[in-house]
């Protein structure tokens, strides 16, 4: 069992930045994928990134793509999503999950948490 908790959601400007966190509880965080995932009101669910268990692949939806990057530090057991340039469209609530393959697919994903709100004003 993995529970995840993120944090670093708020309030920010569009052109502004904020990084969210990620952590997980237990002792196999490496052996997961983690990925990033954001849910606007009335919208589906949508993949923002994911990044492999050891950290050397990762991928970007086009919508978040060079604006956006996800990292992770093993150690600490933390997933970390940095948000620059932000857009109002950036507004929902971003989820982190865990899971065996790294994929862009939410369903494959077993682990999730709770979720984090990012507001962004125009």
């Amino acid at each position: 069992q993995v529970q995840l908790v993120e944090s670093g959601g708020g309030l920010v400007q569009a052109g502004g930045s904020l990084r969210l966190s990620c952590v997980a509880s237990g002792r196999t965080f490496s052996s997961y994928a983690m990925g990033w995932f954001r849910q606007a009101p009335g919208k589906e669910r949508e993949f923002v990134a994911a990044i492999s268990g050891s950290g050397a692949r990762t991928a970007h939806s086009d919508s978040v793509k060079g604006r956006f990057t996800i990292s992770r530090d093993n150690g600490k057991n933390t997933v970390y999503l940095q948000m620059n340039s932000l857009k109002p469209e950036d507004t929902a609530v971003y989820h982190c999950a865990a899971g065996a393959i790294m994929t862009t697919t939410a369903s494959v994903y077993k682990y999730w948490g709770q979720g984090t709100q990012v507001t962004v004003s125009s």
